[in-house]
Parts: structure tokens; C-alpha cells; sequence
């Protein structure tokens, strides 16, 4: 018999996704059955992405769009209520939302100074856990449990020359989802990150030259670079009921790029604001 994944009758929250990754996953929950809440900082971004959604005809559940500034507490405290309120609740969130704040660039780990430090801990690091904290609280209080799912990057992988202070503040996630998994598992929530190796979104194909991206597949042992639509599907799975048994957990995709001694030199990264970034 077929396998199938079935989200049918879930409320899912993706953030983030207004583009890009955190765009595609949106996408592939709704068309696996979830009602999805799509946020980004633009309303305008937000309501266009849950439209595709909603006139997709390979989707079963809805899109609704929620704006939000997630690095604002109480901003992320209404977006999840709001959640609650459009879906009837809350079974699983993708915590997509985080890169390079705006005017920050890779740089070498030496000019960086303490804004530097506090504008990306606090863009990637301090804003997913608030993010988390106000959906486990919600997971807590309908008593039904859920899953909640972290992207963060490949980079916490291997050394990110001139990205130290970004791959750090990723890294420091992938530790918080197993101190989250111990304390969350008694409420039966799930708690679990994914890191994208550099990912061809619509961006990252504009910004990256033709040989720049034949570098980066040639350096992979799969000779490929990731598409947002294989992380999509990756997120569906380990939010669905046939990834119960995981939790804790890590699962790098990268199409095997952190086994590979062939890489495009370290000083590429000072020429993109997207080096290492999961966004779009």
C-alpha cells in the first residue's frame, strides 16, 4: 500500500514565510492537509504567499496571512494567539525566521564588534527561542502536544569563515532543541532542527554567479545544491506522524557538502550577504 504523509487537520505556523524556504514549506503543508498561518514582517509578502496557497489546486488545507515582527515579544505573543484564534490551535510551528539583519554583512571574525554580536545573536538566536517559547506554551496548554521545528544552517557544521558570529548563533540552536526535547517530550512535543546546506532559492540564483553555483555542486558528493522544495518536503516529514519517534534531533541537508574537502574558497563569503543564510 502507498505511504502517505497526512497533516489533514493540523494548525500549522510557519514564520518566515513571506519567501524562499519558509515560502515552500508553507506550501507543501497545505497541500499534505495542514491549515497553515503564514507570517512575515510584510503583510503584503504574506498575504500574496497564502494566495498562491489558497488557489493551488493540489493543496488541502488553507493559508491564512498573519504579520508579524518576531523580535518583539509581545509581536510574537499576539502572532501566536492570532494563530489560535484563525486555526482553533496549535499542532505543529516551523521556526524558518532568521539571517544577516539588514546592513550586516560576513566579515572577518575580528572586525566584529559587540553590536555585531548582540544585531545577529539576537536576529537568529534570541528571536527563534522566543518564537519557540510562546508555541510550546500553546502545545502546553491544549494538552494535545505538537511538534515544533527549527531550520538552521549547514555552517554550524564545519568552520564558517567570516560568518563566525551567524554559524555560532545557529549552532547554539541545534543545542537548545535537545535541552527543549527533554523538558517538552512529558507534553508529547516534538522538538527538532534541519540545517539547509547553501539552498538555490529565487535570491541565492539571482545574487550567486553561473560558476559560483557550478562551484558549489561540484564540491557536494551528490553534485548537487539543495532546492527549497527537497527542505519543504524534509519539513513535512519530521513534523508528520511518521517522524514520531524523533526527537532532539539534528538532520543536516546538504547534499553532503559537509564531507567534501572541495570547497569554494573561504573569501567568497565576503562577497554575499547570503553566504550561510537559510533565507530566501
Amino acid at each position: 500500500m502507498a505511504i502517505q504523509i497526512d497533516h489533514t487537520g493540523r494548525r500549522a505556523l510557519v514564520t518566515g514565510a513571506g519567501a524562499g524556504i519558509g515560502r515552500k514549506i508553507a506550501h507543501w503543508l497545505a497541500q499534505a492537509g495542514a491549515s497553515v498561518v503564514v507570517n512575515d514582517l510584510i503583510l503584503e509578502r504574506a498575504e500574496a504567499i497564502a494566495s498562491e496557497i489558497n488557489t493551488n489546486p493540489d493543496r488541502c488545507g488553507r493559508a491564512v496571512a498573519v504579520a508579524a515582527d518576531c523580535r518583539d515579544d509581545e509581536a510574537i505573543d499576539a502572532l501566536v494567539a492570532t494563530t489560535v484564534e484563525h486555526l482553533g490551535g496549535l499542532d505543529l510551528a516551523v521556526n524558518n525566521v532568521g539571517m544577516l539583519p539588514p546592513g550586516r554583512r560576513p566579515q572577518p571574525f575580528v572586525a566584529n564588534r559587540g553590536d555585531d554580536w548582540r544585531d545577529i545573536i539576537d536576529q537568529n538566536l534570541v528571536l527563534a527561542a522566543l518564537c519557540a517559547r510562546a508555541e510550546a506554551e500553546s502545545m502546553q496548554a491544549s494538552g494535545i502536544g505538537g511538534s515544533i521545528l527549527f531550520v538552521t544552517s549547514g555552517e554550524t557544521t564545519r568552520p564558517a569563515p567570516y560568518n563566525a558570529v551567524y554559524a555560532a548563533a545557529k549552532a547554539a540552536i541545534n543545542h537548545l532543541v535537545s535541552t527543549m526535547a527533554v523538558e517538552l517530550g512529558p507534553d508529547g512535543i516534538r522538538v527538532n532542527a534541519m540545517a539547509p546546506g547553501t539552498t538555490l532559492t529565487e535570491t541565492v540564483a539571482a545574487a550567486f554567479t553561473e560558476d559560483r553555483i557550478a562551484a558549489l555542486v561540484a564540491s557536494t558528493p551528490l553534485r548537487t545544491m539543495v532546492e527549497d522544495d527537497e527542505l519543504a518536503r524534509l519539513a513535512v516529514f519530521l513534523t508528520s506522524d511518521l517522524a514520531r519517534c524523533i526527537t532532539g534531533q539534528f538532520i543536516l541537508a546538504d547534499g553532503g557538502a559537509f564531507l567534501s574537502r572541495n570547497r569554494p574558497a573561504n573569501d567568497e563569503g565576503l562577497t554575499s550577504p547570503l553566504k550561510g543564510s537559510n533565507a530566501s
